[in-house]
């Protein structure tokens, strides 16, 4: 691997994953953050017209956040080929920017610089700063205190789903009864079906803001039952959540481990074996194998390229092609309603003799931290001494 690889491979690393042993890659998270908060506490703060006097310096600093968030952008487009290692560098870089995080770093730093290039379209770029908000999900790649949250609304999508369906349909036929019942009252109000749309949210959300209201006996009385309705369908989704939550917490109580044949092999490194002495960059293993981690004694080390081989070490190999494992290994799938998802690696309930030395998450292995959550559709890879 020539210098550039080297180096394109380590800003990928530090950019993209959130590691607890690598100091630079856990600045880097903390520093991003730190901007991401920055720049959306300007943006707020150049809404209020008492803040004017700061005018000057709340502009350098959106500067200067910008400039970091188009530097990210490009530093991570320009890596993207580590991220889908499966596909070309061009391929790769044309997914991550139709990505939804490539398309929301994007409309990041678009609406600062589109302006300039024209100049009449601004007010409406201005509104896409909003989108910068949504830069804060990225904190959930690493530290996914929000994933509990997002699993339940995956679990229960259908039913809430279904929920605002009704709720779409008592609104549709809300305001076809209130204009046959208030058309000929007050035809300014309720002109056609349609107009009686704004009424129909404003009382089945019980929003109420009471600019359009029936004035006849049966437009009032169908306002009274549509608002009774109106609460029970914004406690529907409410119930679904909530009995979400307590489905997700109860089957982490009374959840059991799956066990299944795992893709990886061991390979015990003997005195006089050709590895020894040599790092994993130099190691050529056969087509199709990869080292997904290394055991030295008690130790579990990170596949590191410059990582060299000792005797009595145990490489852990994974397979492209479905090879059997030793015994001493065991992966655990971490299919839906699994009681570990959402747990970090020391909550687990694993003997004291065995480690997590590998999660497996889509094409990717990661090396596992104290701190890493397991997540829907993981494999955990346990070693047992």
């Amino acid at each position: 691997m020539d210098k550039l690889a080297k180096i394109k491979k380590r800003v990928f690393e530090i950019i993209q994953i959130g590691n607890q042993a690598d100091i630079p890659s856990l600045i880097f998270d903390v520093f991003i953050v730190c901007v991401i908060l920055l720049n959306i506490a300007v943006t707020f703060c150049q809404t209020f017209t008492q803040l004017a006097r700061f005018g000057v310096l709340m502009q350098v600093v959106e500067l200067v956040t910008i400039s970091i968030f188009t530097v990210e952008y490009i530093l991570r487009l320009w890596t993207a080929q580590y991220l889908y290692p499966d596909m070309g560098q061009g391929r790769a870089r044309l997914k991550f920017a139709v990505s939804f995080y490539g398309i929301v770093d994007l409309l990041t730093v678009l609406p600062y610089f589109l302006p300039f290039v024209f100049p009449s379209g601004a007010v409406a770029f201005r509104m896409f700063r909003v989108v910068r908000i949504l830069r804060l999900f990225r904190i959930n790649a690493k530290y996914d205190a929000f994933h509990v949250v997002t699993t339940v609304l995956k679990e229960k999508k259908n039913q809430l789903m279904y929920s605002i369906f009704l709720v779409l349909v008592l609104m549709m036929a809300s305001s076809l009864c209130m204009y046959g019942l208030e058309h000929e009252a007050q035809p300014e109000h309720f002109s056609n079906a349609f107009s009686g749309i704004w009424w129909s949210v404003s009382t089945l959300l019980t929003v109420g803001y009471g600019d359009i209201y029936p004035i006849t006996v049966g437009g009032q009385i169908m306002a009274i039952v549509i608002a009774f309705l109106g609460v029970g369908m914004v406690a529907i989704p409410t119930g679904i959540i909530s009995a979400g939550f307590v489905e997700y917490y109860t089957s982490i109580k009374k959840g059991t481990l799956t066990k299944m044949d795992a893709d990886f092999v061991t390979l015990e490194i003997t005195l006089g074996h050709p590895y020894i002495g040599q790092s994993l960059e130099q190691i050529e293993l056969p087509r199709g194998l990869y080292t997904a981690t290394v055991l030295r004694g008690r130790d579990v080390l990170t596949p590191w390229e410059e990582l060299k081989i000792q005797a009595d070490d145990i490489m852990v190999l994974g397979s492209m092609s479905h090879v059997r494992v030793e015994a001493n290994l065991e992966e655990v799938a971490i299919e839906k309603g699994h009681p570990w998802i959402g747990l970090e690696i020391r909550d687990l309930d694993i003997s004291r003799r065995s480690h997590v030395i590998m999660l497996k998450r889509g094409n990717k292995n990661i090396p596992p931290r104290e701190d890493s959550h397991i997540r829907e559709r993981d494999a955990v890879l346990i070693y047992h001494r």
